[in-house]
């Protein structure tokens, strides 16, 4: 099973449709965003993707009650502890804690955004990822990440500019 990871989407409606379509070709069957969706007029994609979906708030999620509800609950405060395809994964936007997230609540996977950088580390045998910003508005690469689930590598997907 395949997990798509996004964060930093900062309303860019063409990132947000190419990173659909990336997880729709890779096969995904959840896509998790870690924060800074900005406007709920985005949650759409997500949820008539055919996948799955969760995510949680960010620093720029300005109308955090219209994407609660828009979501169906399916945003939620970070951090988010969560079980899903066998696997324990915590959800957040924020790096702060990121490595003691790994060490000590028993997560096989710890996703987080807010840097806009990607980054795929192991930390006493959890796996930490980053997708890097989707929206690509600070760095002009706009980026995505897939989780294999039964193997439990991630990779970094370039999306066009």
């Amino acid at each position: 099973m395949k997990v798509g990871i996004l964060s930093d989407t900062h309303d860019n409606l063409k990132a947000i449709r190419s990173a659909v379509g990336v997880f729709r070709d890779k096969g995904v069957r959840l896509i998790l965003h870690a924060g800074d969706f900005v406007a709920p007029f985005t949650l759409p994609y997500y949820l008539e993707s055919g996948s799955d979906f969760l995510g949680v708030f960010g620093n720029n999620d300005g109308d955090q009650v219209l994407l609660l509800q828009r979501s169906e609950g399916r945003i939620h405060s970070a951090p988010h502890v969560f079980g899903w395809g066998g696997k324990q994964f915590i959800l957040t936007h924020y790096p702060d804690a990121v490595e003691a997230m790994a060490r000590g609540k028993g997560a096989d996977v710890v996703i987080y955004g807010h840097t806009h950088e990607p980054d795929i580390r192991t930390v006493d045998g959890c796996l930490i990822v980053n997708p890097g910003e989707c929206g690509g508005w600070t760095t002009n690469r706009p980026s995505v990440a897939v989780l294999d689930l039964a193997t439990l590598k991630a990779e970094i997907v370039q999306l066009a500019p």
